[in-house]
């Protein structure tokens, strides 16, 4: 049986990004996708490990061959799922991650079946704008625009299967792993991986 495929969505600031890497640290057989996007790397960011960056140009021409499970225009740049990875780690055995937005989420949930969904949650509104302002990185206008933003992506939690409150990190970080605990221990899962014990058991 194939790997399970989860996907993971948040607000910017909603704590997505700390959440995914706390899982991959605790479970190895979970492998996170890294999205191709256009837009620039940031300080501290490698290609490869965070983002494939691509130009607009390359971007497309993968995007006209299929490449992409799904794609999305996020402030302005592009974001796409390869494919092609996602299917070899999946028949490997492995759980495949998918930290997207609503938007690509949408588009993984009508072309596949059996994804987990889950949602990251702030604790409130004034949390998630003192979170974005805490970064450093934006001006008003930005943080303005991202809160906007935030608001049209937490509109579509409801559409997911799991919703998370983080507003204690660790608590947060368990709600998610037990997730991909419990998704595992299915019994189609539990029979793929030890049918044979199973029904020697029985």
């Amino acid at each position: 049986m194939s790997g399970a495929l989860f996907i993971v969505s948040s607000p910017s600031g909603g704590g997505k990004t700390s959440l995914v890497k706390a899982l991959l640290e605790s479970e190895p057989e979970v492998r996170l996708s890294v999205s191709y996007t256009t837009r620039p790397a940031r300080p501290g960011e490698v290609d490869g490990r965070d983002y494939h960056f691509v130009t607009p140009p390359v971007f497309e021409r993968m995007l006209e061959a299929g490449e992409f499970l799904e794609s999305a225009v996020i402030y302005g740049n592009h974001y796409a799922t390869s494919q092609k990875w996602i299917e070899r780690q999946r028949a490997e055995g492995l759980d495949v991650l998918l930290e997207i937005d609503w938007q690509g989420a949408q588009q993984v949930r009508k072309l596949m079946k059996g994804v987990v969904s889950v949602f990251i949650m702030p604790p409130s509104p004034g949390v998630l704008e003192a979170r974005l302002r805490g970064r450093g990185q934006d001006s008003a206008e930005v943080i303005a625009r991202r809160l906007t933003a935030a608001r049209e992506e937490m509109s579509h939690a409801s559409e997911y299967d799991y919703v998370i409150i983080n507003e204690d990190f660790s608590r947060a970080a368990l709600d998610l792993r037990s997730i991909v605990r419990a998704e595992r221990l299915k019994l189609a899962r539990q029979l793929a991986r030890h049918g044979d014990l199973i029904n020697r058991l029985k």
